[in-house]
Formats: C-alpha cells, sequence, structure tokens
C-alpha cells in the first residue's frame, strides 16, 4: 500500500526538497518542449553549485515573503511536489481580485497520481478563502501536458502572452474561481 501524499504549507527545511522537485519537473516539460539540456542551463552562471544556491535562496524567500503562499506535498517525509502562490506579478493586475498560481511542479516520477490536482486544490481554496474572483497563471507554450492539465481543471487563455525560450511563447491562462464558502 503507497503512503499517502500530505499538503502543507512548506517550511525552510523543505527548500532543498523544493530545488530537487522544481529542477526535476522543469528540465523534463522544457525537453519535452524541445530544449535541449545545455538551452536549459544559464549561460551566465558558470558553476551547478552556484545556480543551486540561487534556488535555494529563491525558494527561501517565497517561503517567508508575506506576498506568497507556498506549500509542499509529502510522501514518505520527501517533497515530491510543490505549488507556490500569491498577488500577481505584475502592478497592472488588480491584486483585489486575481491571485496567481506562480508554479505548480511534481515529481515526474510521481506524474498521473493526483499529487498536481490536490496541489490545484489548495490553490483554488486560496481564491475562495481570500474572495479573490479570478486566478491567473502562465504556462510555457509548448508545455502541452501542463496546458491540459490546467484545461481539464477550467482554465482558459485569456489572450496575453510574453517571450519565453527558444522563440516560443509563455501564454495566460485564467480561471474562475468558484464563490466564497
Amino acid at each position: 500500500m503507497d503512503t499517502p501524499v500530505m499538503i502543507r504549507q512548506a517550511a525552510y527545511v523543505d527548500v532543498e526538497g523544493m530545488v530537487e522537485v522544481h529542477t526535476q519537473a522543469r528540465t523534463a516539460y522544457y525537453i519535452a518542449g524541445g530544449l535541449s539540456a545545455d538551452d536549459l542551463a544559464d549561460p551566465t552562471q558558470t558553476q551547478t553549485q552556484t545556480q543551486t544556491q540561487q534556488s535555494l535562496d529563491g525558494w527561501a524567500r517565497a517561503i517567508h515573503s508575506p506576498d506568497r503562499v507556498v506549500n509542499c506535498a509529502t510522501q514518505n517525509g520527501k517533497v515530491v511536489g510543490i505549488l507556490s502562490m500569491g498577488r500577481p506579478n505584475s502592478p497592472t493586475i488588480g491584486a483585489r481580485t486575481v491571485g496567481q498560481l506562480y508554479q505548480i511542479h511534481v515529481l515526474p516520477s510521481h506524474w498521473g497520481n493526483g499529487i498536481g490536482a490536490r496541489l490545484h486544490t489548495s490553490f483554488v481554496d486560496y481564491l475562495t478563502d481570500s474572495c479573490l474572483p479570478t486566478g491567473l497563471l502562465e504556462v510555457w507554450e509548448r508545455n502541452t501536458r501542463a496546458q491540459s492539465f490546467y484545461s481539464k481543471l477550467g482554465w482558459k487563455p485569456d489572450g496575453d502572452r510574453r517571450s519565453g525560450p527558444d522563440g516560443s511563447d509563455y501564454v495566460f491562462l485564467r480561471l474562475a474561481a468558484p464563490a466564497a464558502r
């Protein structure tokens, strides 16, 4: 019998596991979208250790930010999924009506087990509890797996885009949140 997956608020002790989940998931979807491993490396960084430290620092800041909520999915004490959400990144988007889903990542070895859907439910709960009628996210246009996942959950393209890697774009999606409880 599989050990249950627990969804909870992330803590500093989770940061290393969160970086591992983020790195593995990001690598999998970018490579599936046609980028090579070399394309994924940041040319301004010469040391993998430097990149890892920047990721650790970034997730630690997100956990402690008053404008973000970070949850993790754990199984057998190991982080297997992460969710980051909060106020919109753009100052032109109304923070009183929109909550942004920054990231959902699940270890590729755990894809298809419902972890992403459970993390998404945490985001919808965040919208409802915060009385925010709209969710916003962006997804790389070549990440068809993520686009299919979000489409099944009710997300729709809003027509906005921003430049992404390899001549492709990130597309913005919106979700109408359920009525407040």
